[in-house]
């Protein structure tokens, strides 16, 4: 029997179990969707644990000295996740806007990456999100050959020949879902529409198709991370079988765990074991490094900190001024705002004000009346608050998507100063963007 035959053998003893009680189906795909998410974006090269990646899915506690982007793109990948498993119970079909809102979802904000030219020269690229590339996105393989994917200017058609090529398989009678995700996973890969994120795209469009036949999703895990490229490689050379065998193994695996699941019984690994272990281990650590919350330890904090992240927030908002008749900016401590002409002199003022009970420091940039009134008189406020807990600090956007808790003693990198900032502008910009449209 081969793995896509006993793939289906096994899906029919899954179908004979069902349904499911809310709570089976609950813990089950829990433990899926934090799997999933741990193992595509450590595929991708996130540095959070399986230990951190669940307590911040599950506790909305972040990873102390983790970049902040590895926290938001598990965030992002984890929200997509939960939006494709929404739209499994219902009749979504799969098209390009669905993939393209998908992607956007996924990555959240435009970023910049190393990139190639196509002659094989370094290079730096912006990425969008929810659109398809710009620039070619061709990569050089281990023997220094360039591989090349679709270029920009043939993405759209080929993108189009994909789901006309999916929509033509799914009204078959004679589908095979093992088969379509498995090569619709492959036929993506082959195009890599978008500027990043087409491994972790291509992954949850693969588990949608076959969670919309009533399959669990694929987990394609960190240390198996060789086989996959290699089964990939044996595709672009023309052989597609090993790659097909290779997503129905893990498919087996999975539908192994939901069985197991269905059953009343455990769906715990060996390997889970460890990794608790390993968060234990984690904990343990940071209860040894925590710092007490002192004058002293607030007012270093401010100075290596705070003073750099609402400096560098102060040059991004300038850039909005011109936008606005009357721009202000106010500091404010514990909640109490100082107004300064001179935000640089109020700024390290501030620090001399520093008590134990301070709780909170903020920087508001207030914009009011629109300059260009004939898309309405309309005010926005940008913030960043810091706030003071008994052994951490937190850094909070105005609209709360982007957070940051870090234990006193830990400063704030220039990366994690540049994302936070950039969050903020990037929700400002926005927000312009859908007055001008009428939004």
């Amino acid at each position: 029997m081969t793995q896509v035959e006993k793939a289906l053998v096994l899906k029919e003893e899954l179908d004979s179990l069902r349904p499911l009680s809310r709570e089976q189906e609950l813990r089950i795909m829990q433990k899926f969707r934090l799997d999933w998410n741990y193992h595509s974006n450590h595929l991708e090269g996130n540095s959070l644990t399986y230990g951190e990646t669940k307590a911040l899915l599950l506790h909305g506690i972040t990873a102390q000295g983790k970049p902040l982007k590895d926290h938001l793109e598990m965030e992002g990948h984890n929200e997509a996740i939960e939006w494709v498993m929404e739209r499994v119970k219902g009749e979504y079909p799969l098209t390009e806007s669905f993939i393209r809102e998908l992607h956007q979802l996924l990555l959240k904000q435009p970023y910049w990456v190393d990139a190639m030219t196509p002659e094989g020269a370094p290079t730096r690229k912006k990425v969008e999100v929810g659109k398809y590339k710009s620039l070619p996105n061709h990569v050089q393989t281990s023997t220094g050959e360039m591989f090349y994917f679709a270029t920009p200017e043939e993405t759209p058609a080929q993108m189009d020949d994909l789901m006309k090529w999916y929509r033509k398989k799914t009204a078959s009678d004679e589908v095979n879902p093992v088969l379509l995700a498995a090569e619709f996973h492959y036929r993506f890969i082959r195009i890599h529409p978008f500027d990043d994120g087409n491994g972790r795209t291509a992954r949850i469009l693969m588990n949608f198709i076959l969670m919309k036949y009533g399959f669990p999703p694929v987990i394609i895990k960190t240390e198996e991370k060789s086989n996959y490229l290699s089964a990939l490689r044996q595709a672009d050379a023309g052989i597609i079988e090993p790659f097909i065998t290779y997503i129905a193994t893990n498919l087996v695996q999975s539908l192994d765990l939901m069985i197991r699941g269905a059953k009343g019984e455990s769906i715990e690994e060996p390997e889970d074991f460890d990794k608790e272990l390993a968060l234990l281990e984690q904990r343990l650590k940071k209860g040894k490094q925590e710092v007490e919350k002192t004058v002293e330890v607030v007012q270093e904090l401010y100075e290596k900190s705070i003073i750099p992240l609402f400096q560098r927030f102060m040059e991004e908002g300038k850039k909005f001024e011109r936008f606005y008749v009357q721009p202000r900016h106010y500091l404010s401590l514990n909640s109490s705002d100082y107004a300064s002409d001179n935000i640089y002199t109020a700024i390290p003022a501030i620090k001399s004000r520093i008590t134990e009970k301070s709780t909170q420091f903020g920087m508001l940039y207030s914009y009011r009346v629109f300059a260009n009134s004939e898309y309405g008189n309309f005010n926005h406020n940008a913030k960043i608050d810091v706030m003071l807990g008994d052994s951490t600090y937190f850094v909070l956007l105005d609209d709360k998507t982007a957070k940051l808790e870090r234990p006193y003693g830990e400063q704030l990198t220039e990366e994690e100063i540049n994302e936070l900032v950039r969050a903020e502008m990037k929700r400002h910009k926005e927000f312009i963007e859908k007055k001008i449209a009428g939004k």
